[in-house]
């Protein structure tokens, strides 16, 4: 049987806080944000967050809970670009979240608001003591810090939650160390969510994310061969380096933003197009009972299913039985999760 296993002890892993649910809007702090944009006393979640999966959800619930207790705003802070790409430019990297869809889902956690720090060489060079005394206690004046078991930081990641904890009582702040969330004997993490979405294990990946993985993109021309077949699709250039397998995917697509914007089921298939030309990877995306004109709309598109590979067919017929039938299996698998969609917030 999967099962999702926190190794934690102490109170539910509840991302709540009354003060926070006082306070309006997700405020966005960057390196240029003067000093008084800043709360003093306030508890920050630190972290990378690709993708913001339940290991990263135990840390941001921990930080909610000790800004409860002080009456305090809590708020994530984060890097950009993630780290990986500084140090190797030139190598593919597959990330869930860009830093768009990254933001949107911390503001959807409860959280004030993010501390976003640029990642660039003056950062990757200071040192892990300079960065809890300059950034944390001078710049941010937290009161508190929540981190992962397996978060790391400073010149050559010399930073690590030990640290963090030995200084605490000399700082005169909390630290509060998440243990490793479990997902089938084996720990969360970004890299486990990659790789399932690589292998099209969209159930895996939607369980350790704490629900569907998502894209976001804006719909361009295409061939418009899918009108021609009777499955007309918005098509959306996904990021060069994005790692989903190709194949077929029963989707659920957000148009527009708000929860009161229209959300549609569909079916999609991400891949060459091996039956036509064989081109660049393109996500084609067919909406149920939806009449109208999408060039230029920005879609989230939340994968539900996985239905099968990729494949190259004799004709056009043969391709629309295919896709009849795997049109009636999205339809299957989407009305068994009728409400499965990300829990986005709104970012300015």
């Amino acid at each position: 049987m999967t099962s999702i296993r926190p190794r934690h002890h102490g109170p539910p892993l509840e991302p709540f806080n009354e003060f926070l649910q006082m306070t309006s809007g997700f405020t966005i702090i960057r390196d240029t944000a003067p000093a008084d944009a800043i709360r003093r006393g306030g508890v920050v979640a630190m972290g990378n967050f690709d993708g913001v999966h339940l290991g990263h959800r135990a840390v941001i619930a921990a930080a909610l809970r000790m800004a409860r207790l002080r009456a305090k705003p809590a708020f994530a802070v984060t890097f950009e670009p993630h780290p990986r790409k500084f140090f190797s430019p030139n190598t593919p990297q597959f990330r869930l979240t860009d830093e768009t869809n990254k933001l949107r889902l911390l503001a959807g956690t409860g959280l004030a608001g993010a501390v976003v720090m640029t990642f660039d060489a003056a950062r990757a060079g200071t040192t892990a003591q300079d960065f809890i005394h300059h950034d944390l206690i001078e710049r941010l004046g937290v009161s508190a810090v929540a981190i992962g078991y397996d978060f790391h930081f400073g010149k050559g990641r010399v930073g690590s939650p030990g640290l963090l904890v030995s200084e605490a009582p000399r700082l005169g702040i909390e630290v509060d160390v998440q243990p490793h969330v479990d997902f089938e004997e084996r720990p969360v993490s970004s890299s486990a969510i990659r790789m399932a979405l690589a292998e099209a294990q969209i159930a895996s990946a939607t369980a350790m994310l704490g629900g569907p993985w998502f894209v976001t993109g804006e719909v361009i021309h295409g061939e418009k061969r899918g009108r021609g077949l009777g499955y007309p699709t918005a098509n959306i250039r996904l990021d060069r380096d994005c790692g989903l397998r190709h194949g077929i995917y029963a989707v659920r697509v957000g148009h527009g933003r708000g929860k009161d914007h229209p959300r549609f089921d569909g079916v999609a298939s991400f891949g060459r197009r091996p039956t036509f030309d064989n081109g660049a990877p393109l996500l084609e995306v067919f909406l149920f009972d939806f009449q109208g004109d999408l060039y230029g709309a920005v879609l989230d598109v939340a994968f539900i299913g996985f239905i099968r590979e990729e494949l190259k067919f004799d004709g056009a017929e043969a391709l629309v039985r295919q896709m009849d039938d795997d049109a009636a299996r999205a339809i299957a698998l989407l009305a068994a999760v009728p409400d499965a969609f990300p829990k986005l917030g709104e970012i300015t």
